[in-house]
């Protein structure tokens, strides 16, 4: 039941920290592109790596299940954005933004997922217990 709580906690910091970090990007570049929902996939991407090697199995610093959980499941889900990802896609190529609706599925899905690799070798560098 603990495990629930805490991806259910993780859930709702994770919903929170990306509608601050989306209206801090918003007001510093615009909304003309998800700028936003590109960064916390990112960084979510980037933590999800990280923790995954650093805690899990064989991990520098091995966690238990609910830990891992409170991050991973909770935290990250609800922080990183594919929904919204998604939406943004949609909504720039209905208004004939082709370019940038490739731009955004390129850029998105290249640099999560250098995002998750760099986090994942960033934990190796610690060492393995």
């Amino acid at each position: 039941m603990l495990v629930y709580l805490l991806v259910a906690l993780g859930g709702a910091l994770g919903s929170v920290a990306r509608l601050w970090l989306g209206i801090q990007v918003a007001g510093l570049i615009g909304v003309r592109f998800p700028w936003g929902t590109i960064l916390v996939n990112i960084l979510g991407s980037f933590v999800i790596g990280f923790v995954a090697m650093f805690t899990g199995p064989g991990g520098r610093v091995p966690a238990p299940v609910e830990a891992q959980a409170f991050v991973m499941v909770g935290l990250c889900g609800r922080f990183t954005t594919f929904s919204a990802f998604s939406l943004q896609t949609l909504e720039l190529a209905r208004a004939g933004r082709l370019l940038d609706a490739g731009a955004n599925v390129v850029l998105s899905i290249t640099l999560c997922l250098g995002a998750v690799v760099f986090g994942h070798w960033l934990a190796t560098l610690f060492g393995r217990a």
